[in-house]
């Protein structure tokens, strides 16, 4: 080897394992980070799962306290309330 192309290896060699160690602590900076970003992720849909099925549960809550025999038999019970006679009952028109 002639004493330009040993200078040369010199020269160049240092940046470039320098470049190899750079681009390797980003390699496994990207697969840590996007390992951390799943972990999040799978949290942030366990926590929509559980929304979801809060929401279903809201929505039978809400068809079972307006069902209408439900309201009818409340009206009964609770605040003493019955469906008037029909004689009681006038229709007036506007």
């Amino acid at each position: 080897m002639s004493s330009t192309t040993r200078r040369l290896l010199l020269l160049v060699l240092p940046p470039l394992w320098c470049a190899v160690l750079v681009s390797s602590a980003g390699a496994i900076y990207s697969k840590y980070r996007a390992r951390e970003l799943f972990v999040e992720l799978e949290r942030l849909n366990t926590g929509r799962d559980e929304l979801d099925a809060e929401w279903g549960r809201l929505q039978l809550e809400q068809s079972a306290w307006s069902a209408y025999a439900f309201v009818e038999r409340v009206a009964s019970e609770r605040l003493h309330m019955s469906i008037p006679d029909s004689r009681d009952i006038e229709i007036l028109s506007p």
